[in-house]
Formats: structure tokens, sequence, C-alpha cells
């Protein structure tokens, strides 16, 4: 984890991972908040993919620590900005971790039929739940980290998808929570 944050740090000033001001407190805002996905996912085996992965969040956290605890998880980023998809490649080389980078916009990669699938600041529910219709395996889950209005984006979805939700407190986000999700349907 050390190594990614370096060279998150590293790459930043070129590339815009993540907001200048959130670099002092990469630990907690960023790696620890990805950090609770994995650890709300338990025993994850089968695929997990991460949905518009820019700086690896969660993502590349997800893949790091599968790689020492569950090394059976198959993790794939997608990313379809061509210079943060390298910067995801190369902290999977020089961390030594497994995983797979897909520098494709979300809509025209090949369906994934993900066990699990992730996403954090990418877009609102209903976009979501989209993306998860084609990337989705029919027994999969989401985790989808959302802010403050995650209760409102819900009411918002439910208009035109059907889905099973469960919310997971956030615990380094007062008021924000992780939206497992299932059953994901059109209304």
């Amino acid at each position: 984890m050390e190594t990614y944050a370096e060279l998150l740090k590293k790459w930043n000033p070129r590339i815009n991972l993540v907001a200048k001001s959130t670099l002092d407190d990469l630990w907690t805002r960023h790696i620890l908040d990805s950090l609770q996905v994995y650890e709300a996912a338990g025993t994850a085996e089968g695929k997990w993919v991460d949905l518009g992965s820019g700086g690896g969040f969660p993502g590349l956290v997800v893949a790091i620590c599968a790689a020492d605890q569950q090394p059976d998880l198959d993790v794939t980023l997608i990313e379809s900005d061509q210079r943060k998809a390298a910067f995801l490649r190369s902290v999977l080389r020089e961390t030594h971790t497994p995983g797979r980078v897909l520098a494709q916009r979300i809509e025209q990669a090949d369906p994934q039929e993900a066990d699990f699938l992730s996403a954090r600041a990418l877009a609102d529910l209903g976009d979501l739940l989209g993306f998860a219709e084609r990337h989705l395996a029919p027994e999969g889950i989401t985790y989808f980290q959302k802010g403050a209005r995650w209760k409102q984006e819900i009411s918002a979805a439910e208009t035109a998808w059907r889905f099973h939700w469960e919310a997971v407190e956030s615990k380094t986000n007062p008021g924000a929570a992780i939206l497992k999700i299932r059953g994901i349907a059109r209304v």
C-alpha cells in the first residue's frame, strides 16, 4: 500500500488522480475509505470489476488486499483515460499485484459477468445501475460508495429500477454509505 501511495503522489501532479487538497489525508480519505469496501465484501471469490477506476479507488486497494488475502479473486479495473490506465498498470506492476486494466469506456467494454462490482465518485446511482446491468453477473453484488445524498439517489433510481439494497455505514465519511445492491432489473 505504501508503494501505491508513493506512486500516486508521484503521478498526481501530471494527471490529477485525486484532488491536490486531499493528498495530505491520502490514507484516510482514499485508502482506508476504499479498504472498507474490500472489508464489506467479506470472503470474496470470483471476479471483481471496478468501474471508472481513475486513481485506483477502490479497485487497486481491493486488488492489493486480495493479492495477499484472497489470491483467487480476479480483479479488473475499467478506466477510459489512457493516462490513468497507464498509472493503474504501473501500480499493479510495481506492487507485484495481479490484475487487469481495460482502457475502455464502461459502455463499450465487453460484459464482464462480475461477481462483485465497485465504483467510487463515478456517477449517480441510476447510471451506475445501468452499468451494473451490463457488467454484473445475475447473482452478483455491487459495492457503490455514495456520499451523504445516498438515500435521495436510491429514491430517484427506484423510479426506473427494481433492486434489493443494503447500506453499510461509511467508517471514514459520516453520512456516507457503501450500497450493496443485487437483483437489478429495469422497471
